[in-house]
């Protein structure tokens, strides 16, 4: 651990501080400020290679060390996180530890990267998919009450199996997997985070949470007793819309090593200049959520009033059905928007009118973005036509109304 890193663990510093100051090199009259760019592919290994700190760049590198201990600080994990070379990679490894004849619980209304990796990893791996709205705390119980009921039953004496039964929190004695998504992409929907992760350990079965949309800063999941976080470091983290990364971070070392071996294995590794391009950008994260929220804020409650929107969904507002659940876990609301108009023609034809938003796919970078979400084929057929997904960044906020309120008229 570097000096600075030392400073930056300590319980007092605020969160918005960690993310300038862990990560850092060790402090030394002449040192750099800022970790150099490691670009070797191999390293100096003389001995028994099971002893070397680092051997050959696939396994590990000192070019991921730094962000994958800042962002461990930042979900206060007790060990270094693991990057990967896409966050779908990341949640694809996360997945892949749900056990033959197990059970995945994931929100209907997903990432659909990670909705599509799901049923190609069930079908590979023989494990059951289930759907669920992750903002029907009694709806997601019954899915993990099957789940536990199943997993004990294929672990019964003269079934066959050579599981052990639900109960386990590692992933070789979990039944299965619950998937939280809050707030979910696109509906924004929120989950009672707590509720379900104590009801999941109850019944012995992990917990990941995708934390993207909130980043650590709005809530840390770890802490509310998940098994793992996952990111997709592409989005807010490095917050640039010029890298394409993922993350996971887990407290339990079983899980660390089997994600390693999944990262090592299928060779989703990170190159070190976008590793290093995201510790970057990870210093202003606090500043450039700050502003975007508030410019979200602003505008979810100019669309909520406007005519021509039929509905808008942000946790923020403070008749969303989400903003009391959001208010009481997390630190803020966000900066993603969700709004509906009447049909998909209008929602293309406003996304096609505005002039200073981007229309593009994807989130999280300083610039703001526009897009219908269900001209995706992938996307679920539970979306809206007319939604509209709103990445809200940090341009002057007035700016950014007048050109989308000339659209929507």
């Amino acid at each position: 651990m570097t000096s600075s890193e030392s400073a930056a663990s300590r319980p007092e510093l605020a969160p918005d501080t960690i993310v300038v100051e862990t990560g850092r090199p060790n402090r030394a009259d002449g040192a750099s400020v800022n970790p150099a760019i490691d670009l070797s592919s191999t390293f100096i290994s003389t001995g028994d290679i099971e002893s070397s700190p680092f051997a050959y760049a696939r396994f590990d590198t000192p070019a991921w060390s730094h962000f994958e201990e800042a962002l461990a600080k930042l979900e206060h994990a007790e060990l270094p996180g693991l990057v990967f070379g896409s966050g779908l990679a990341a949640i694809s490894a996360v997945i892949s530890a749900v056990p033959a004849g197990g059970t995945l619980i994931i929100p209907t209304h997903s990432y659909q990267g990670a909705l599509a990796s799901a049923a190609q990893i069930a079908e590979r791996q023989g494990f059951e998919l289930v759907t669920v709205d992750i903002a029907d705390t009694a709806a997601v119980t019954a899915a993990l009450d099957a789940a536990a009921e199943k997993g004990l039953a294929a672990s019964a004496p003269g079934s066959g199996a050579d599981r052990p039964a639900a109960g386990g929190s590692e992933s070789g004695t979990a039944s299965g997997l619950l998937w939280i998504e809050s707030p979910t992409n696109p509906m924004l929907e929120v989950a009672d985070v707590p509720a379900l992760i104590a009801a999941a350990k109850q019944r012995g079965i992990l917990v990941a949470v995708d934390n993207t949309f909130a980043t650590p800063l709005l809530q840390t999941p770890l802490d509310l007793g998940a098994d793992i976080v996952v990111h997709s470091v592409t989005k807010y983290l490095a917050g640039h819309s010029d890298v394409v990364l993922g993350a996971a971070l887990t407290s339990s070392g079983e899980l660390r090593q089997r994600m390693h071996t999944e990262r090592s294995m299928r060779g989703s590794v990170a190159g070190p200049f976008e590793v290093w391009l995201a510790l970057r950008g990870l210093r202003t994260l606090a500043v450039r959520l700050d502003r975007a929220q508030a410019n979200a804020q602003t505008i979810a409650e100019r669309l909520a009033a406007h005519p021509a929107v039929i509905e808008t969904r942000y946790p923020g507002l403070p008749d969303d059905p989400g903003h009391d659940r959001a208010a009481a876990q997390m630190n803020g609301f966000g900066a993603i928007i969700a709004f509906t108009v009447d049909t998909a023609d209008r929602a293309t034809s406003i996304a096609e009118a505005v002039k200073l938003w981007t229309p593009a796919t994807s989130l999280g970078g300083v610039e703001s973005l526009i897009e219908r979400r269900r001209r995706h084929p992938e996307e679920p057929q539970t979306v809206p036509e007319g939604l509209i997904r709103l990445s809200v960044g940090i341009e002057n906020v007035d700016d950014l109304w007048t050109d989308l309120e000339a659209a929507l008229g």
